[in-house]
């Protein structure tokens, strides 16, 4: 049996409000599913709430308000928060990112949240409706 679970994206005003959907979807209110790219990764792969054999479909209700909210914007604000911290050889390509972000060129968040999800859970895993 496949369990679906559903995103509200009317909701997401950020990376933050998404990583609560995703948690509250997947594990009920003040659920957790990672909240950081890596561990959102991480945590599709199994044992944080999803069945382990993959047996589920993430269904991104009004995905198109957040692609909006989860824009080169947000991005840029992610990137700058994350640029103090990543370790010194990979400053000069954080930066890089972080330059095309505020001109509203490169991936954005929900393009990679898009990516981390299909890459980790295969076709069909995800409805953008």
């Amino acid at each position: 049996m496949t369990v679906t679970y559903v995103i509200d994206g009317s909701g997401i005003t950020g990376l933050d409000s998404f990583w609560d959907a995703i948690g509250e979807a997947v594990n009920g209110p003040g659920g957790y599913f990672g909240r950081s790219l890596d561990a959102f990764a991480d945590c599709l792969g199994g044992g944080f709430g999803t069945p382990d054999d993959g047996s589920f479909v993430i269904e991104w209700r009004d995905h198109a308000a957040s692609a909006r909210a989860l824009g080169h914007e947000e991005t840029a604000r992610r990137l700058e928060a994350l640029l103090p911290r990543v370790h010194p050889t990979n400053r000069e390509r954080v930066g890089l990112e972080l330059t095309e972000a505020r001109s509203g060129l490169g991936p954005t968040l929900f393009d990679q949240l898009v990516e981390i999800i299909t890459d980790r859970t295969g076709p069909g895993t995800l409805r953008l409706v």
